[in-house]
C-alpha cells in the first residue's frame, strides 16, 4: 500500500472460518483482485480456504461469503451475479470445492433452500440467430442462464455469443444441438439441474 499507493487490499470483503467479515477496499471501489475480465463489473469477496490446510469451505465460511455479498448489494449496488475468480482469469481459484459450491448457485447452509425462480412458459418463438433476435423472452431467457453460471451478457439481444451458449448448453444436457431455443431448451433452462 505504501510503495504502490494502493487504498487496501485487492479484495472489496474478506470472509474468515468464524462467520467473521472484514472490509477490505468496500462498496463502490474499484477491486482488484478478479483480474481485467471481473475487475471493471464486480466485486472481490476472498474466502479464506486455500489449497492445503482449510481447503473446504465451513459453513461458517460459506455465510461469512454471503453476508459480504449482501452487504455488498445493500451498499454498493452489487448484482445478483456470483462468479469465482476463474470465471473471469486463469486461475484455479476459489478451488473446487468452494467453485462447486458457487456453480449450484451459492446456497446459504443449513437455511431453507431459496425458493425457485418461477419457471415462465415458453413464449412461442424459438429464438435463434442470425438474424439478432430482439425482445424480453430473450432477456429472461439470458438472465437464466447466468444464474445458471453461463458466461453471457443479459442485454436481450439473441446474437453469436447466445447462439453458442446454447449450442454448449443443448450439448451438456442431450438435447439436440441447434443453437436455437426451441420449447425444450427453454424448459431444461429452468428444470434440469445445474452441473
Amino acid at each position: 500500500m505504501d510503495g504502490n499507493g494502493w487504498m487496501d487490499i485487492g479484495y472489496s470483503m474478506v470472509a474468515c472460518p468464524h462467520k467473521k467479515v472484514f472490509e477490505g477496499r468496500g462498496p463502490k471501489r474499484l477491486p482488484a483482485a478478479n483480474g481485467a475480465g471481473l475487475n471493471s463489473g464486480h466485486y472481490a469477496v476472498l474466502a479464506l480456504v486455500g489449497s492445503s490446510g482449510l481447503v473446504q469451505p465451513t459453513d461458517d465460511i460459506l455465510h461469512a461469503v454471503l453476508d459480504a455479498v449482501e452487504h455488498l448489494r445493500d451498499r454498493g449496488g452489487a448484482g445478483r451475479e456470483i462468479k469465482g475468480h476463474r470465471d473471469g482469469y486463469s486461475t484455479s481459484c476459489p478451488g473446487d470445492p468452494l467453485y462447486a459450491w458457487i456453480r449450484r448457485g451459492a446456497p446459504r447452509p443449513g437455511g431453507a433452500p431459496d425458493p425457485p425462480d418461477p419457471h415462465p412458459s415458453f413464449p412461442g418463438r424459438t429464438l435463434k440467430y442470425p438474424p439478432v433476435m430482439v425482445g424480453e423472452d430473450v432477456r429472461t431467457w439470458q438472465q437464466q442462464m447466468s444464474r445458471r453460471g453461463w458466461d453471457l451478457d443479459v442485454d436481450g439481444l439473441y446474437g453469436e455469443r447466445s447462439r453458442d451458449v446454447c449450442r454448449k448448453f443443448q450439448q451438456e444436457k442431450g438435447l439436440a444441438v441447434t443453437g436455437a431455443v426451441n420449447r425444450a431448451t427453454w424448459n431444461a433452462a429452468w428444470q434440469e439441474p445445474i452441473t
